[in-house]
């Protein structure tokens, strides 16, 4: 890729860290960049995992972009750790726990299906990276163990054993403290990884420790017969691999700031990192994945593609943010927005657009829906649409040469309406009666739009005829008490005429331009929702 300095000058924070990042390097002389990520396979992998991928691949991306130096991007799997509770998720799971304690790659697999449940879980992650079209390299921790590709890193551990434990002793606990050794041996026997004191750590690598039974052992730091405890573990990594960049939540704050000083204790320095803040549920509290109060990447992508949770990740990611499923339709319409824009915008002020990092530069022309998403949800709601087929009825009355098969996009978004619609938008509308000055306003609307159908028919389809009904629907409203004053001097429409049109005929505290959802509907059709709604 060709490198393009003027990137620098455009306000995205990927490419703000990718310019920290090249700074970093230029500073150390370096022409390549390792990018990692990390991933825990006790479990499966899930919507924050998906999240740190992503925004890592942007900066990345940005990276590329600004320097056109080459750079890789490692997804590594913690499977050395040893397993300390079994999941309640699995089927046999008292084959787990007859193995617990013990590498994730030594237990067997509960599902049958792989030499072990550090493998099953760790074909799970790449499944998901696959299909989300990350470009990676897959790392297993229990390979660069046991090939010996950390063997000079630990030996450099054990010669700086001391001055590790310096750094780490001050966190613990007095009774920790006591027993406390970066390194981890695998029990020879048992195959159990030891969290044990060690009576001494040798400089030549020699681990020198007494299991629960009082048997001692000498074992090597090389070769896979240990491994290191986590924060130990991670800055092992860094030193051994020479990370730049790594992003991390913020509940690791402490251990980003004592893995980085582990780092610099065995020679090196630590990568970049970027702190992002965690989810919250709807009531603001911290999403945890043991009380199940988030969403799920599988919910979302039932109610929304896959590119507009990207558009959710990419906002603000250091800052808290409420995951659950009111955010889906903004966060499809935001995207679509940005796709829009992108579009009309020359580079390198394209660049500031999430759009160019969501799509790695190359924002497809399919990615285009002449409906909002929250226009669909309405349209939804107000035809009772209960399949795709159903709503793309209305779908084509607004844009006619828009089909499932040549606008595959723009069905996504049709099924995931309906879906969205059916589940979190019909249930809780609530139409309720009108005012007298509402009641008037809607009278004089269908009068209006019966007066005009005849000219608004003749138009052609699509935004045309929608801006034409949205001209009646203003003209309906400038009157008391909906009018306002504009800057001019001429009178304006006031919120509440928006809002009455949406709780009395939908149900709704709020939409889109309603002009759109009656060009698509239909205006007979949207004259006698407004009727039905007046008898109530």
């Amino acid at each position: 890729m060709t490198a393009d300095p003027e990137l620098r000058t455009q306000k995205a924070w990927p490419i703000e860290e990718a310019a920290k990042l090249a700074d970093r390097l230029a500073a150390a002389g370096k022409t390549h960049a390792l990018f990692e990520t990390g991933y825990g396979p006790s479990g499966l992998p899930h919507i924050g995992t998906f999240g740190e991928v992503a925004r890592t691949s942007w900066v990345r991306h940005a990276f590329s972009a600004l320097t056109g130096l080459p750079s890789r991007l490692l997804a590594f799997s913690d499977d050395m750790d040893g397993l300390r509770k079994a999941p309640d998720n699995v089927p046999n799971r008292d084959l787990l726990l007859a193995n617990l304690g013990k590498p994730l790659t030594k237990i067997p697999d509960p599902f049958g299906t792989h030499s072990s449940f550090g493998a099953h879980n760790n074909a799970r992650l790449r499944a998901f990276l696959d299909a989300f079209g990350f470009e990676y390299e897959f790392a297993s921790s229990t390979d660069y163990y046991t090939q010996g590709r950390f063997d000079q890193a630990l030996l450099r551990m054990a010669q700086c054993h001391e001055e590790i434990r310096a750094i780490i002793l001050p966190t613990l606990g007095p009774d920790r403290r006591a027993t406390y050794s970066p390194f981890l041996p695998i029990h020879p026997a048992t195959g159990v990884v030891m969290q044990v004191p060690m009576e001494e750590v040798r400089a030549d690598g020699t681990l020198v420790w007494k299991d629960e039974e009082g048997r001692r052992f000498e074992t090597p730091v090389t070769a896979g017969h240990c491994k290191a405890q986590w924060k130990a573990d991670w800055a092992l990594r860094w030193y051994a691999l020479g990370v730049d960049y790594e992003m991390s939540g913020k509940d690791l704050i402490d251990s980003v700031r004592l893995s980085s000083a582990i780092c610099r204790a065995l020679g090196a320095e630590p990568p970049l990192n970027l702190t992002y803040e965690l989810f919250l549920d709807e009531t603001g509290q911290k999403i945890s994945k043991s009380k199940g109060n988030g969403l799920t990447i599988d919910e979302w992508l039932r109610y929304a593609p896959p590119e507009s949770l990207g558009q959710f990740m990419y906002n603000q990611p250091t800052r808290a943010k409420r995951l659950y499923f009111d955010v889906i339709p903004r966060a499809v319409d935001e995207y679509l927005q940005n796709v829009e824009r992108g579009h009309a915008t020359p580079m390198p002020e394209k660049a500031a657009n999430p759009a160019w990092h969501i799509h790695a530069g190359h924002i497809p022309q399919s990615a285009h829906s002449p409906l909002s998403f929250q226009t669909l949800l309405n349209l939804a709601a107000v035809s009772a649409a209960e399949t795709p087929a159903d709503l793309w009825a209305f779908v084509r009355n607004y844009a006619p040469d828009t089909s499932p098969e040549s606008h595959p996009f723009l069905d996504t978004l049709v099924a995931r309406a309906v879906a969205y619609c059916e589940d979190f938008v019909r249930p809780h509308l609530r139409p309720r009666a009108a005012t007298a000055d509402e009641r008037a306003g809607l009278e004089d609307l269908t009068l209006r739009l019966e007066a005009n159908a005849p000219a608004i028919d003749a138009m052609a389809p699509g935004a045309e005829r929608a801006k034409a009904i949205q001209d009646i629907i203003y003209d309906a409203g400038r009157r008391e008490p909906f009018a306002v004053p504009n800057k001019d001097g001429s009178m304006g429409v006031g919120r509440a005429w928006f809002n009455a049109l949406y709780q009395v005929l939908l149900g709704a505290d709020e939409g889109p331009r309603f002009g759109s959802v009656v060009a698509a509907y239909g205006i007979v059709r949207s004259i006698a929702v407004i009727r039905a709604a007046l008898t109530r």
